[in-house]
């Protein structure tokens, strides 16, 4: 079993201690989790270093077998990969480590340690910051020279629980144009993380109150802040009443590209009410932030699923339309029931729904085709064209409806439709 580690403990890093130069610092974000007392199965370490930081990293890596790459050959910044830990070093940035520290963006992270004499450099009282649980801007020049920290602000403070100070929310609003520079993908991952966990609903609203959402996510509305709300409740209820449910919700589908790390049903869910309304809109949103082909589909498929619902009543649908429903939607059902729920839809007609969907053997939810085309085709004679698809088709409909559940009760309806179409 893997144990919780502390970034400031070198007898829990991957290397010894004598490999690091007396010169180097540890700092950022695993300095800042330390000081809070969180712990983490894999370590994610970040060190400065005045000079030698490629080589320093290439003689870790050969010594220990693990994996080496140099992430920036100019400014001097490679990585070390070993199976608990992914280690950087990064040559300091202007004179001196102080200099290095005056850059970064909030003074949380702007806090860095040195092994060798266990103490803390802080040039900007980011360990008061920390007891004050505050995330306060260095200067807003090192804002507006990376204006992703703009929307990291309010990622950072969720992720942590802390407050935004004042004077950096006011310095955010008055760069907010600047967030329109920044690379669709790094937005994204902001965006994601923000929408992965009930922490980070109340400041995605700060964040639409800043006017950070409106260059990438236009039509956002309070409405939908507030569904945001709705399905994170409706989700904490699930644990209790459906957790198998709500397990899979965690999940995602499998796709050719690498996962990133916040892809989930819950979160495509809450991406679809960040997004336009209307499916075609929104997959040009998606499109534009750089989602995934299977996130777009996902997302567009519970926003369509959505609309049936908000068309019909629940408690009355047929099996005909159920089967419909879930044929349509496939996987993204999940998303789709979830929102039903938030949104204040009948819990029994969506726990029935749901039921059926949890059941690999329900006829509707999951019909186990009767007959193929080749039976169709040898038992009626038939030549292959689309009628044998049509065929096919009208069988599972039927069968959801429990009209046929046999091969020969299948063939036999199948060739009274050919004889009475």
């Amino acid at each position: 079993m893997p144990t919780e580690q502390s970034a400031l403990s070198p007898q829990s890093w991957p290397f010894e201690l004598a490999f690091l130069p007396d010169s180097a610092y540890l700092v950022g974000g695993s300095v800042r989790d330390a000081l809070l007392g969180r712990q983490a199965e894999y370590l994610d370490l970040d060190f400065v270093l005045p000079e030698k930081a490629i080589e320093t990293a290439r003689t870790i890596a050969h010594h220990y077998g693990a994996g080496f790459v140099v992430l920036d050959s100019e400014h001097q910044i490679a990585r070390v990969v070993f199976d608990n830990a992914t280690v950087d070093f990064a040559q300091q940035i202007g004179s001196s480590l102080e200099a290095d520290l005056y850059r970064r963006d909030f003074t949380i992270n702007a806090i860095a340690y040195h092994p060798h004499s266990e103490s803390l450099l802080d040039p900007v009282n980011g360990h008061l910051d920390l007891q004050k649980r505050t995330l306060r801007m260095i200067a807003p020049q090192n804002l507006a020279e990376d204006p992703l920290r703009l929307l990291r602000a309010y990622r950072q403070a969720a992720q942590l629980g802390f407050s935004v100070d004042a004077e950096t929310q006011v310095t955010i609003r008055t760069l907010v144009k600047l967030l329109s520079q920044v690379a669709a993908e790094r937005v994204r991952g902001e965006l994601d993380c923000l929408l992965s966990f009930a922490e980070g609903t109340a400041l995605l609203q700060m964040a639409w109150q800043d006017g950070l959402l409106g260059t990438w996510l236009p039509y956002v509305t309070q409405e939908q802040l507030t569904a945001l709300k709705n399905i994170d409740h409706a989700f904490v209820a699930l644990q209790q009443s459906w957790p198998s449910y709500a397990d899979l919700l965690t999940g995602w589908v499998r796709e050719q590209s690498v996962p990133g790390l916040h892809r989930s049903w819950l979160k495509a869910t809450k991406l679809s009410q960040l997004v336009s309304a209307d499916p075609n809109t929104a997959e040009v949103e998606m499109s534009r932030l750089k989602y995934s082909r299977a996130e777009q589909q996902a997302v567009v498929a519970i926003l369509k699923g959505w609309l049936y619902l908000q068309s019909t009543q629940v408690e009355a649908l047929s099996r005909r339309q159920q089967y419909m429903l879930f044929k349509a939607s496939g996987s993204s059902f999940l998303g789709i029931a979830l929102l039903g729920l938030a949104q204040g839809l009948s819990e029994p007609a969506i726990g029935s729904l749901i039921q059926r969907y949890l059941d690999p053997h329900d006829p509707v939810a999951h019909p186990c085709p009767l007959l193929s085309g080749r039976d169709l085709m040898q038992h009626l004679n038939l030549r292959p064209g689309p009628q044998i698809g049509e065929l096919l088709e009208a069988i599972q409909i039927v069968q959801a409806e429990g009209e046929i559940t046999t091969q020969a009760e299948a063939l036999q309806w199948a060739k009274e439709q050919l004889q009475h179409p």
